[in-house]
């Protein structure tokens, strides 16, 4: 019988290995996984590189994972935030190398290497810094950037449902970049709020098939996000 379930985020981060490279779903709390993040840093795998929508806020999860000075490079589409003092003060001491890169050119990224493609054209950054050492074709009249996929050793997201076939489910803001990054992993991990016998999700609400997911996990609440990500829920 498959079964995909584990029982703690301990043995879901147990593989991580130094200057493992580990793609992050959330945008800002939602859909955070944030109880996978504080086993991590628990586990002490370090010089990692980190794919996220930002670099994390406050001292715990992201954040705390930052002020550990476990991070050695950072991709990310916004790295200024208010709350994360612990990336800015690193990256100023020039210990965090920084990738920007435009949100949806993220997004596609990320897709592109879980459809098995070579990369795409985006007229995104063009004429820019980011643009600085890609090949530029003009389609269209239009000046375009060549971007490449991007993949991981781990992907790690936080989900509403999942079940021990692996399946999965989101709530509103929480399905944000967690959907591409579960296909584009070597090893993918979801923490869920809800375990469901295999057969309770209906398939249309499937919103990552199991064949993509090696783990799920059950987790209670992060004491510090619970409040907040109620907000993707």
């Amino acid at each position: 019988m498959i079964d995909k379930t584990l029982k703690t985020c301990k043995e879901a981060v147990a593989s991580v290995f130094d200057g493992a490279c580990i793609m992050l779903g959330g945008f800002g709390d939602p859909g955070l996984p944030g109880m996978l993040l504080e086993a991590l840093r628990e586990q002490g795998a370090k010089n990692l590189w980190i794919i996220h929508n930002g670099a994390g806020q406050g001292d715990s999860c992201l954040g705390g994972l930052m002020g550990d000075g476990r991070v050695r490079k950072l991709t990310c589409s916004f790295p200024s935030h208010p709350g994360n003092q612990a990336f800015a003060e690193r990256y100023m001491r020039g210990e965090i190398e920084l990738e920007i890169v435009p949100q949806g050119t993220l997004a596609e990224r990320i897709r592109s290497a879980g459809a098995g493609l070579g990369g795409f054209f985006t007229p995104t950054g063009a004429g820019t810094e980011l643009a600085k050492g890609k090949e530029s074709r003009m389609i269209n009249g239009r000046e375009h950037i060549f971007e490449t996929p991007l993949f991981a050793d781990f992907a790690f997201v936080r989900a509403y449902q999942g079940d021990r076939l692996g399946n999965l489910t989101f709530r509103m803001a929480m399905r944000n970049f967690n959907v591409p990054m579960m296909t584009a992993a070597k090893v993918s991990v979801a923490e869920v709020d809800e375990l469901l016998p295999a057969g309770q999700i209906d398939p249309a609400d499937v919103h990552v098939p199991g064949i993509f997911v090696d783990h799920v996990v059950q987790v209670a609440r992060h004491p510090v996000l619970a409040a907040v990500q109620k907000v993707g829920r």
